[in-house]
């Protein structure tokens, strides 16, 4: 059975970098796409980044773009997001998961999702 683990969230202050990574067991992360979700308290589920199996498609959302940077680990078979400029906004528990395809929009990644961790949290506070 294919599981995907976060880690790396914690507390950080508002302007500060925070890294955080997925790793997978049961399946060569490297084959597939992988998406990056948050969900804040009391607000829906919504996609933040998304990376290709290539490594060569990229996709933010509007609101961390220019700010966060996906990346693969191709040794690892790990995918990270580094979250620099953190505002309290993008306080929240953030997911990894398969996605289908990049392709399509950040908008609508969650329905071609699978393979969800249990997410890490991340809260942006002085």
């Amino acid at each position: 059975q294919v599981q995907l683990v976060e880690s790396g969230g914690g507390l950080v202050q508002p302007g500060r970098s925070l890294k955080l990574s997925c790793a997978a067991s049961g399946a060569a992360l490297n084959n597939y796409a992988v998406g990056w979700f948050r969900q804040a308290p009391g607000k829906e589920r919504e996609g933040v980044s998304c990376i290709s199996a290539s490594g060569l498609g990229i996709y933010y959302a509007d609101s961390v773009k220019g700010r966060f940077t996906v990346s693969r680990d191709k040794p690892a078979n790990m995918v990270h997001l580094l979250m620099n400029s953190s505002k309290p906004e993008d306080t929240a528990v953030y997911y990894c998961a398969r996605v289908s395809t990049c392709g399509g929009g950040i908008a609508t990644m969650l329905a071609r999702s699978m393979w969800w961790g249990q997410g890490t949290l991340v809260t942006v506070a002085s």
